[in-house]
C-alpha cells in the first residue's frame, strides 16, 4: 500500500494544445530522480475533461511505461458514467497501472445511493484496486463518511483521496477507520500536513509537480509523526500550497512547470494560461520553496 507523496501529474503541452509526449517522459524522470512516492497519470490535474479517450489511455500507457515498475502508478480513471469509469479502469489494468483513482461523477449530482453504487461496479469491473477521490469544490458531487465507511467493505476499494480541506471530517473518518487497510490521503496541500499528522497516509499533491523532494520530505515526517520537522518543511512549502491556486487548477502549476523549464506554454480551452498578474506571485512562491533562484 502506498504512503507518502503522489504527484497528481500535469500534462505538459505544447503552445498548439497538443500532448508534449517527450516532456510527459522527462517530466515522469524528474520525479523518480527526486523522490515522488507514486505518479498520478491523468488525474483530473492532469486535465482529461479536454483530453480524447485515445490520448487519456495514451498518457496512462506513457507514464506507465517509463516508470517501469520503479513507483506505483495510479492512473486517474474518473468519469461522470459508470460505463467510462469501468472502461477507462479496465484500460489501465490492461497496461500496468497499479491501482486506479476514480473521482466522484461531475454535474449530474447522485445521491449517496447513487455514488456507492457507481462505486461499487467501478470496483467490480476494474479488477484493479480503486482509490475513491472526493472533491466536491470541484463536482458539485460530495461523497460523506457514512458512504466511504459503506464502500470500505467492498474489497477492491482501498482508499480515498479527500480533497474537501475539513480537518474535522478528516479526524472523524480517520478515527473510524483505525485499525482498518483502508488507506487515507489528503487531495488539499494546504491541510495536508496536519490531516497526515492525524494519522492520514499521504497527500496527492498538485505542489509535488514543482517541489518533488521536498513533498517526498514533509510526507515522510508527517506520516511517521516526526511534528517539527513536517512543519518546518509544510511552512516553506505554504506559497506555493497557496498560490498554485490562485486561478483553477491546473492553470497556475503549468504556468509554474513552463517557469522551470520542464514545459512549454500549453493548456487546452476553456482552461486559459496564467494571468499575467500572477505571475511573480507564483514566481515568488517557487523562489521561496527553493525550487528556483530568482
Amino acid at each position: 500500500m502506498i504512503t507518502g507523496s503522489m504527484v497528481a501529474l500535469a500534462t505538459p503541452m505544447k503552445v498548439t494544445g497538443e500532448i508534449d509526449w517527450p516532456a510527459l517522459r522527462r517530466l515522469v524522470n524528474f520525479h523518480l530522480e527526486n523522490g515522488t512516492d507514486a505518479i498520478v497519470a491523468a488525474g483530473t490535474t492532469g486535465e482529461p475533461t479536454t483530453m480524447s479517450f485515445a490520448e487519456h489511455f495514451d498518457v496512462i500507457r506513457t507514464v506507465v511505461e517509463e516508470v517501469a515498475g520503479r513507483i506505483p502508478v495510479i492512473a486517474g480513471t474518473g468519469a461522470n458514467a459508470t460505463s467510462e469509469a469501468v472502461e477507462l479502469a479496465r484500460y489501465a489494468k490492461e497496461v500496468g497501472a497499479d491501482y486506479c483513482l476514480s473521482v466522484c461523477p461531475y454535474y449530474n449530482k447522485p445521491t449517496q445511493e447513487g455514488l456507492y453504487q457507481h462505486f461499487k461496479a467501478v470496483a467490480e469491473g476494474a479488477n484493479l484496486p480503486v482509490i475513491l477521490y472526493n472533491v466536491p469544490g470541484r463536482t458539485c458531487s460530495d461523497l460523506y463518511n457514512e458512504t466511504v465507511l459503506r464502500l470500505a467493505e467492498i474489497d477492491n476499494i482501498i482508499g480515498l483521496k479527500d480533497a474537501t480541506g475539513n480537518l474535522e471530517r478528516a479526524e472523524d473518518l480517520i478515527g473510524r477507520l483505525e485499525g482498518s487497510d483502508f488507506k487515507l490521503y489528503s487531495g488539499d496541500d494546504a491541510t495536508a500536513c496536519d490531516f497526515m499528522l492525524m494519522g492520514g497516509h499521504g497527500d496527492i499533491s498538485v505542489t509535488a509537480n514543482v517541489a518533488p523532494k521536498a513533498m517526498h520530505e514533509l510526507c515522510t515526517a508527517a506520516v511517521a509523526g516526526d511534528t517539527e520537522t513536517a512543519h518546518s518543511i509544510n511552512t516553506r512549502l505554504m506559497p506555493l500550497h497557496t498560490n498554485l491556486g490562485i486561478e483553477s487548477n491546473p492553470i497556475p502549476v503549468k504556468w509554474a512547470l513552463h517557469r522551470m523549464g520542464y514545459a512549454e506554454a500549453g493548456i487546452r480551452l476553456p482552461m486559459t494560461w496564467l494571468s499575467e498578474k500572477y505571475h511573480s506571485t507564483v514566481s515568488e512562491a517557487l523562489q521561496l520553496a527553493g525550487v528556483i533562484d530568482d
